[in-house]
Formats: structure tokens, C-alpha cells, sequence
């Protein structure tokens, strides 16, 4: 494929991709790809991953189901030794392939589609219910009047 230059493109449902499904809420939609197959100016071999897809996260303010679009656009160089790493042009990320050069495309797209999932999703259109918003806001209050370095504060001022 890196010799011919070759390029695919598809689609895989979100259900079958077990390992991103256990970090989702939902398993609905599908993964658009392309994966484009090359050589660079040094010799090394590359493969450029490119994916979209709608993933249904929980909104870790709210506690909701939410859709949260992901896209990856990386390259990654691939090597069959972990010592080849460092001879890697920068930007690209390293990918170990068996002795024989093959991989499993929809475990590379998973594995990127993984590595690109937030630690802490949000919503972006989510906001604090009220209750917690006025017990942050009175606990605010508290901690300062029962805090040991307030008389440092008032002596500063």
C-alpha cells in the first residue's frame, strides 16, 4: 500500500468498534475515514488517518447524554521496531506494525478516534444546575470567613 500510494475511504458503524464503545454512551452513528498510504522525502513510510464521527459522551457538568463531533487528521509513521521511533520526521506520531507490514485499518481508526476523546467531556451548551451553582457560591463565602490567613489579608490591605 506505501509502495502504490494507495487511498481508502468508507465508513464503519460506531457498534463495531467495541473498545470506543465502552468509553461512549451510545454506540449510534458511523465513522467516516480516508487513509492515505506514502512515502516521504526520507524514506519513511506513513499512513495519514483522517476520521469524523458523532460520539454520544456524558456531560461530566450535567450529567447528560450529549453529541460531541470528533475529528482526527494525524500522520503516523510507521515502523516495525520501537528503536525506529526516533528516527521519525517531527509531527509524526509512531505506529509499531507486525513483521509482515500489515495492520488492521478500523483498529488504527479506533485507536486515534480513542486518543482523540476528551479526559472530562463537557457540553459546551451545559451549565451548573442552580442548587450547585448557589452552594459553590455560599461556600465561597464560608471559606473565607473561616479562613486562618484572613487577618494576613486585612493586614496586606
Amino acid at each position: 500500500m506505501v509502495s502504490a500510494r494507495r487511498s481508502f475511504e468508507g465508513s464503519i458503524p460506531v457498534a463495531q468498534l467495541a473498545r470506543l464503545c465502552g468509553a461512549l454512551a451510545g454506540s449510534e452513528g458511523a465513522v467516516s475515514f480516508r487513509l492515505d498510504f506514502g512515502r516521504d522525502e526520507l524514506g519513511t513510510d506513513y499512513v495519514d488517518v483522517h476520521a469524523q464521527a458523532p460520539l454520544t459522551m456524558i456531560c461530566q457538568r450535567s450529567l447528560e447524554p450529549f453529541v460531541l463531533p470528533v475529528t482526527v487528521d494525524n500522520r503516523l509513521g510507521l515502523i516495525r521496531r520501537e528503536r525506529d521511533e526516533a528516527g521519525l520526521p517531527p509531527g509524526c506520531e509512531p505506529l509499531l506494525v507486525a513483521e509482515d507490514g500489515r495492520l488492521n485499518p478500523a483498529d488504527v481508526i479506533e485507536d486515534e478516534l480513542l486518543l482523540a476523546l476528551p479526559l472530562v467531556p463537557v457540553n459546551p451548551a451545559s451549565s451548573l444546575p442552580a442548587e450547585v451553582a448557589e452552594a459553590a457560591g455560599q461556600g465561597d463565602e464560608a471559606e473565607r470567613e473561616n479562613n486562618p490567613f484572613a487577618v494576613l489579608r486585612e493586614l496586606k490591605k
